[in-house]
């Protein structure tokens, strides 16, 4: 199809006569819809292409990049040129065409304004200017009396919307702009009114009580925008409302219980505002409602188990917030429920097995609450699950075996639970299962090597010290074949090896303590803690061995409290990151100890593993302390983000995607949720950096150097203390890094990990150091951040991502809607976890749900 600027042609249109004839030597009465279609020249011409309008009034037709017409253009009563290739502005002459009812220009490449000619159109009843980049304001169209349905959605529209509009209109959609101000009140007398649809813009202040005076509503969408204020109560006279969206705001207060009397209304989406209180148990009496969204709020209480009586939903999301309690069995008999998404929050109860009566269900999200119990086997009658997420739990017994019964099935998540048993082989016959994640329970047994577990990278099972056997590329131990033996044969075992060996082994015990106490002079000792059985405990030698002397080209790093040394365990068998504390720096030995502490009851796949400890004597008798860590072989990410390609100290950087950044902002956060709402206490690491975010061969990030960790204190109070040290107010953490309050009063909380966090996620995406010179006389990072935003964001953020994204920083912000609102979202989270009060970050939560749907719609648009 060949493109037309729309300008040329409407100019060509207006030019006619009002009796010519334009179509090469053609005359009238030769023309025709046959004639037209069946005249090609020699010329194979698609006619659907050839044929642009055909009404009562008027023929138009591009033949050869002619138009054709027949009869009197200035009688046109509807001009549809959907998805035509059309370029360049709109022609102020089509206001000209005062018969037009219908005019549609959608899904083109329209740039410029609306012309205020089109006022002029007074028997327009429908005007369709979607999907183009229009820009400039909306222009004056009171004098269209007539017009029913304006639809300028998904364009560059700028300014406010207009505070008059005609009296008759029943469809106003204006969402994907740049609209800013505030809702005309006015709208409110436009009594016809039926939809009003502007989500994704930067309206602000609240939606106008007035609203009450709309009878005919049955849609309204404000989503996306700066509405702030409580929940607004005008919408309570709105019997008719089908459809409500407020979601991604500032809204406040809690959902009113008088909600639940708009009995009409299909799909309620409240997500990520700042509601409070209880979720109101009126919902229920909402018959026809279909889907409700309320998550990333600050909702407590239980889950009404009333809502089992809405026997149409079909999506129950009211992930991060703070629900505790069951999940109402009742929900599971929903015949419709195809979506429950109940993660980040608090339940405690076991799973009900009427889960196994959802037939419909195709997602199941309950990461990181406190669910206990047996996961029901009855979820295997659940034959449309494609989503199966139950990790960071407090679930019990083994696997169900009927999980091999879910054909559908593509993820299974089960990580950091109390799972013991095998795994079962039925597993390996779902032929979708494209993601399962068995990781950090206590699984044992032989891991099967049919289907999903071929593939190493697409399943984890580490953290089950248990397992045997599996793919080659899992490391794990070969499994014995060893037979049962008789308990005749393990008595006798007992008594003739084991019971000789115990008394031997203490005996030695003994004399070796004797021994060691009389060197040292009485010194007190820390005894290793115990962290598995991947690796036997290791002494000094084997240190010195596995790092060649602790040799400077082993070395790999160096932080406050010690090195870091790569090292060869067993002949070169195990790579190993050896941690060795510097023990004559003050606070040390405690840093040994708090990292101990902090690591040896915590699992996560974005944490370091801590394969074992050494505490010990050196070869000159001196007190030896060390930790033993997973090497990561890609170092740490500000190595990642500041090193040279060619190690020349160059400028020339190292190539870090927009994906991996996303990606690595994702596994931080999740590490960091963990460690604040994780079943064992909270942990606040108090230390979050680059060099402290290290980086496996598959890019993934893992949050390590927990010497600065605290844990809740037993008392009342929210304050935070070592375990073994006393509490101080000296600064704690990394200058650039360190909260505000921290700075001032020494006490750290969840609030500052998240100002941590955020100084981070503007460091990945701007790619300076907080430190940077640049930052001065009252500018930081986080001030450069936010004068910058939104207008000016691509002069600031890493060049790298622009020549990626191929834009440059003189692009206006919502050109490249996908990879620009991408950035824009990721930096305004950085603001927001940066914020001066504590009580106004978000939570790690929060944030980790937010930078989740951030990567997933990137990704999903990429």
């Amino acid at each position: 199809m060949k493109v037309m600027p729309i300008g040329l042609l409407l100019l060509v249109l207006i030019a006619w006569s009002s009796e010519a004839v334009i179509c090469n030597s053609l005359n009238e009465s030769e023309i025709d819809r046959r004639s037209l279609l069946e005249f090609k020249k020699g010329i194979s011409m698609d006619p659907q292409k050839a044929l642009m309008s055909w009404n009562d009034s008027t023929l138009l037709c591009n033949w050869e990049g002619v138009l054709c017409r027949v009869k009197t253009p200035r009688r046109v009563t509807s001009l549809n040129l959907t998805n035509r290739g059309l370029v360049g502005k709109i022609s102020p002459s089509l206001g000209n065409l005062t018969f037009l009812k219908f005019l549609l220009l959608p899904t083109n490449s329209l740039t410029g304004e609306i012309p205020s000619s089109f006022g002029y159109l007074h028997r327009l009843q429908f005007l369709y200017l979607s999907n183009n980049t229009l820009q400039e304001m909306i222009p004056d169209l009171t004098n269209c009396s007539n017009l029913k349905a304006i639809w300028l959605d998904s364009n560059d529209l700028v300014g406010q919307i207009p505070n008059i509009l005609p009296p008759h209109l029943q469809q106003l959609q204006l969402y994907n702009n740049n609209l800013t101000g505030t809702i005309p009140s006015y709208l409110a007398n436009i009594t016809s009114l039926k939809e009003l649809i502007f989500v994704s813009n930067q309206i602000e202040g609240n939606i106008p009580n007035e609203f009450a005076k709309l009878p005919n509503l049955k849609v309204l969408y404000a989503g996306v925008n700066k509405l702030e204020g409580d929940f607004p109560f005008g919408i309570a006279n709105l019997p008719g409302l089908t459809m409500l969206g407020l979601e991604d705001n500032k809204f406040t207060g809690i959902v009113p219980e008088w909600l639940g009397s708009l009995q009409n209304l299909q799909g309620i989406e409240l997500a990520n505002n700042f509601f409070t209180g209880v979720i109101p148990s009126s919902l229920a009496n909402i018959s026809m409602l279909e889907e409700l969204f309320l998550e990333s709020n600050q909702l407590y209480g239980h889950i009404p188990s009333s809502l089992g009586k809405l026997n149409v939903l079909s999506v129950l999301s009211i992930s991060n917030n703070s629900l505790h309690g069951s999940i109402p069995e009742e929900i599971f008999r929903i015949p419709t429920i195809r979506k429950i998404s109940l993660s980040f929050n608090n339940l405690d109860a076991p799973l009900h097995d009427d889960i196994g009566k959802a037939k419909q269900l195709t997602y199941l999200q309950l990461s990181s609450n406190n669910i206990t119990g047996y996961i029901p086997s009855t979820l295997g009658n659940c034959e449309s699950l494609e989503d199966i997420e139950l990790d960071h739990n407090v679930f019990s017994g083994s696997i169900p075996t009927t999980l091999g019964n879910i054909k559908t099935l593509k993820v299974l998540k089960l990580s950091n639970n109390n799972l013991t048993g095998s795994i079962p082989a039925s597993v390996g016959n779902l032929q979708l299962l494209e993601q399962l994640d068995l990781s950090f329970n206590n699984l044992k047994g032989e891991v099967p090597t049919k289907g999903i577990f071929k593939n190493a990278t697409a399943m984890r099972v580490d953290g089950n010290e248990g397992l045997c056997g599996g793919s080659l590329e899992l490391h794990l131990l070969t499994c014995s074949n060893k037979p049962l033996d008789s308990v005749k044969h393990k008595q006798s075992i007992l008594l003739k090896v084991v019971l000789p060996m115990t008394i031997m082994v203490s005996l030695v015990a003994v004399i070796s303590i004797m021994w060691f106490c009389k060197r040292k002079h009485k010194r007190q000792s820390i005894s290793s803690p115990s962290f598995g059985r991947k690796f036997p405990k290791v002494s000094y030698h084997d240190l010195v061995r596995a790092t060649e002397g602790f040799s400077t080209s082993n070395l790999i790093g160096r932080g406050r409290y010690g090195s870091v040394y790569q090292g060869k365990l067993f002949e070169g068998r195990d790579v190993v990151a050896v941690k060795v504390f510097n023990l004559e720096t003050r606070g040390a030995g405690k840093s040994f100890i708090a990292e101990c502490n902090a690591l040896k009851n915590v699992r996560h796949r974005n944490l370091v593993t801590i394969l074992t400890a050494c505490s010990s004597i050196d070869s000159a008798g001196n007190d030896f302390k060390a930790l033993l860590y997973e090497f990561m072989p890609q170092g740490d990410l500000h190595n990642l983000l500041y090193s040279t390609r060619d190690g020349d100290g160059s400028s020339n950087l190292r190539n870090v995607s927009l994906a991996q950044r996303l990606s690595i902002a994702v596994d931080v956060s999740d590490a960091l949720a963990y460690l604040h709402h994780n079943h064992q206490g909270t942990i606040v690491h108090s230390d979050i950096k680059p060099s402290n975010i290290l980086l496996n061969d598959d890019m993934m990030a893992h949050v390590g150097d927990f010497g600065l960790a605290r844990f809740r204190s037993d008392s009342a109070t929210s304050s935070f203390v070592n375990s073994n040290s006393t509490s101080s107010i000296a600064i704690k953490g990394t200058i650039g890094y360190v909260a505000p309050e921290c700075a001032e009063d020494g006490q750290v909380s969840t609030a500052s990990d998240v100002y941590s966090f955020g100084i981070v996620l503007l460091e990945i995406f701007i790619r300076k150091k907080p430190t940077d010179d640049m930052f001065k006389d009252g500018l930081s990072i986080v001030k450069y951040t936010e004068i910058n935003l939104p207008e000016k964001m691509l002069q600031i953020v890493d060049p790298q991502l622009l020549q990626e994204l191929h834009i440059c920083h003189e692009t206006p912000t919502d050109v490249e809607k996908n990879e620009v609102n991408c950035l824009l979202s990721v930096l305004n989270i950085g603001l927001n976890c940066t914020r001066l009060v504590p009580s106004e970050r978000m939570s790690m939560q929060e944030v980790a749900s937010k930078l989740h749907g951030i990567r997933d719609e990137y990704l999903r648009g990429d």
